[in-house]
């Protein structure tokens, strides 16, 4: 599988070696691609759209058996690059090929057969942290800051939120984060079961490699068919998740998204 003709992320190999090749597939969401700020990942029109594709070329490689999913500089993912959003604002087709896009995040990480473990720090935030916290085995430094930021610009929490959210932590935990935009510690996600594992920074990438290492050197088909089995549990929450899509994107077609860019990109409350 050839992987050069991504841009926005970083994918190299290692890990234990199947025929000579190492199984576990290490991406890494870049802060210096296409659309990047040079300080976090930020997904803009690139990024969004490989973010969405890696997992169905993970599932199709034969010589991956794991995958850790991890981000580059201060943080794992700084959210959605503003003007990729005013662009849905102002674009239907451009909101029509997002939206598609984003749906394909959800669903072919769901679907994609091979475990997949993310290692977040720092901010967390946007189409990043949908795979974040959809990994099979999620890891957070104690200090990182996961916010699902969709109401504070304006839209309806879609992307991942009312698929997983409420399975994980529960739905008044949920509602809280999600309404509010309250943002969420690591230490705080592993406590109300947001993610898999809270750990110090300096041991988050160890640690994850050595989960994705047991995964790969386990049994395939019962670690894949095992997750399988359990997805179905997000697969069962489907129709919830498209809807809640549905009208986050119809929110891009609104008034308050223009006055969430605004105010982010002053710096400022915004004014609803």
């Amino acid at each position: 599988m050839d992987y050069s003709h991504y841009q926005t992320l970083r994918i190299t190999r290692r890990g234990p070696e199947y025929g000579g090749i190492p199984s576990v597939l290490d991406v890494q969401m870049r802060a210096d691609g296409p659309g990047g700020n040079g300080k976090l990942p930020t997904s803009g029109h690139e990024g969004h759209w490989e973010l969405s594709e890696i997992w169905r070329d993970a599932a199709r490689d034969p010589a991956v058996r794991a995958v850790v999913l991890r981000g580059d500089g201060m943080g794992f993912s700084g959210g959605g690059d503003l003007a990729l959003v005013q662009d849905m604002a102002q674009d239907f087709e451009v909101r029509s090929r997002v939206w598609q896009e984003a749906r394909d995040l959800v669903y072919n990480l769901i679907n994609c057969d091979k475990p997949v473990v993310s290692a977040m720090h720092g901010p967390a935030v946007g189409a990043g942290l949908v795979a974040g916290l959809l990994a099979d085995i999620s890891i957070a430094t104690r200090t990182a800051r996961i916010v699902d930021g969709h109401t504070r610009l304006g839209v309806a929490a879609g992307d991942h939120a009312a698929i997983v959210w409420p399975l994980l932590c529960g739905m008044a935990k949920a509602k809280y984060h999600l309404l509010l935009c309250e943002p969420v510690s690591g230490e705080e996600a592993e406590r109300i079961g947001l993610v898999s594992l809270a750990v110090d920074e300096a041991d988050l990438l160890p640690k994850a490699y050595e989960v994705a290492d047991r995964l790969a050197q386990g049994s395939a088909t019962a670690i894949r068919w095992t997750k399988y089995a359990l997805n179905n549990w997000l697969r069962q929450a489907g129709p919830t998740f498209d809807a809640s899509l549905a009208l986050e994107f119809m929110g891009f077609a609104g008034p308050d998204v223009r006055e969430g860019v605004a105010s982010l990109r002053e710096r400022r409350p915004p004014s609803y």
